[in-house]
């Protein structure tokens, strides 16, 4: 690309480095610093053409601990300065912490993570001075044709010459600590003693200064120095047995811990069972007395059969979708605004009184304030973290996804079940899926197609948005029956190939 002017959408399709959620996401192999220079240079243009930003102005990078973190931030930082404007580093720290500083300052962030993925694969997450970049803006950077300076990348598309590390202004981290440290009241941990599991996680010196300056006993857990991909949809086998072991060994009330990027939370009991992250965020939203919440399709039917929330509003899958929920929810006054993805991932779209204090909204993914309300709640109602989720409507959810599934066979499939004439669908699933799980209650196309069967357990077929992968999400009255019923799905899904 040296010297020359391409089109982002047709890099995208060149370098095999595609948009996920609020950015781009690939393989570490392909996203040289070319790509994601050019990439950057995208989002600015963008933001330029929408009248959202002016040369000079500032806009500030971080970064996750990754491997390949590093030399991505440096390249996005000559896309940066090349374009003319200022740079601000805020080092390496969660993605939500990234988004309140850039919300607080009213300018764009650029935060280099792969999130929850592999170390092998790495991201760009976007966010402009209102938030997240929202499917509007990515149709936008698509668009954008930017202009590669000649002779800056060698052949194989890094820079040819080092570039100096980012400076890491500690501001963006002091922010988000004070954002909890100063709403909750002092002490209000005070006799808990609560595991926290660091691993690889970008924040996870910032959750213990969090949980421990609330007043509780700290126990850290679970150091490395090398990157481990948590990722809280898809818990690894050996981080459920280490959180039996630790809660056991260490006699603790609950453990908490995040994904990469440390906005997707983990929150496990007394006895070191994990919580479902749909379950974690009706928790959250009650401690928090929300009035409209705003979760994908894809989430346990609880938070519907609770009663505890005025208004449920369900979307499609991806964050993007949930915060233009939010924002129509606000628009139509729903009152007190907030939504919660499958992972744990909280967003707040409206402020929050508690005790003559406001916490402030924050419409992105994040993990501490999971971590907080569902302690906190257990506290208040003198309740173990357990007591607290049996007290829900006890549905429970599965995932699971067949990898390496063509997008246009899954997709083909789909339209099989949602070809627009309702009785031929009905047909057609109970055909398939009837033998297995009765007659059919209710069908939502909503993202994918999403059937209540009459004994009210759930399947839900989705394509990935951003992989050749075939998603399946069941819900059923018990835990093992929503594995097994998964288990029944992926088979059936496995004779489509």
């Amino acid at each position: 690309m040296d010297g020359e002017k391409i089109k982002i959408d047709d890099l995208m399709a060149r370098s095999g480095v595609q948009f996920g959620t609020s950015g781009a996401r690939g393989l570490v192999r392909d996203m040289t610093d070319e790509v994601c220079y050019a990439y950057s240079l995208g989002f600015i243009q963008h933001l330029e053409q929408a009248g959202e930003l002016s040369a000079g102005e500032t806009i500030s990078v971080g970064g996750d601990l990754r491997s390949s973190t590093e030399r991505i931030m440096r390249a996005v930082a000559r896309a940066i300065a090349d374009r003319g404007y200022k740079l601000h580093g805020s080092g390496r720290l969660p993605s939500p912490a990234l988004c309140l500083y850039g919300l607080s300052r009213r300018i764009p962030t650029i935060m280099v993570t792969g999130s929850h993925i592999p170390d092998d694969r790495n991201g760009i997450k976007y966010t402009t001075r209102a938030g997240e970049i929202l499917k509007t803006d990515e149709a936008g950077i698509k668009a954008q044709i930017v202009t590669i300076p000649a002779g800056l990348f060698d052949e194989r598309g890094f820079l040819r010459q080092p570039a100096p590390p980012l400076p890491a202004d500690p501001a963006a981290t002091a922010l988000y600590l004070r954002r909890y440290l100063d709403f909750f009241p002092a002490e209000c941990l005070a006799g808990k003693k609560i595991g926290v599991f660091q691993h690889s996680a970008v924040g996870r010196e910032i959750m213990v200064k969090v949980i421990g300056g609330l007043g509780a006993e700290v126990m850290p857990l679970g150091f490395s120095e090398e990157f481990i991909a948590v990722d809280t949809e898809a818990i690894r086998p050996e981080d459920v047995k280490s959180a039996r072991r630790w809660s056991s060994v260490h006699h603790l009330d609950a453990i908490v811990t995040s994904d990469g990027d440390s906005d997707r939370p983990l929150v496990a009991d007394e006895s070191g069972k994990w919580l479902r992250g749909d379950v974690a965020g009706i928790l959250c939203a009650a401690y928090l007395k929300v009035d409209a919440l705003v979760t994908p399709v894809s989430c346990n039917s609880a938070v519907e059969k609770s009663n505890l929330f005025k208004r449920v509003l369900r979307t499609r899958i991806g964050s993007p979708y949930v915060i233009k929920g939010m924002q129509r929810a606000a628009q139509e006054g729903a009152g007190t605004v907030a939504g919660y993805e499958a992972n744990g991932g909280f967003l707040l779209h409206s402020a929050v009184e508690s005790r003559g204090k406001t916490l402030a909204p924050l419409p992105t993914r994040d993990a501490v304030i999971v971590h907080l309300a569902v302690l906190l709640s257990a506290i208040e109602r003198g309740q173990t973290v357990s007591k607290l989720s049996a007290d829900l409507p006890q549905r429970f959810t599965a995932s699971d996804r067949i990898k390496n599934f063509p997008t246009e066979k899954s997709k083909a499939k789909i339209a099989e079940f949602d070809s627009g004439d309702p009785t031929g669908d009905r047909a057609a699933i109970e055909t398939v899926f009837g033998g297995h799980f009765g007659k059919i209650k209710d069908i939502d196309d909503t993202d994918g197609v999403r059937v209540t069967f009459e004994n009210d357990e759930v399947v839900h077929l989705r394509p990935s948005g951003n992989a050749p992968e075939f998603r399946c999400y069941t819900e059923a009255a018990s835990e093992e029956r929503a594995k097994q019923i998964n288990a029944t799905c992926i088979g059936i899904m496995e004779s489509w190939r």
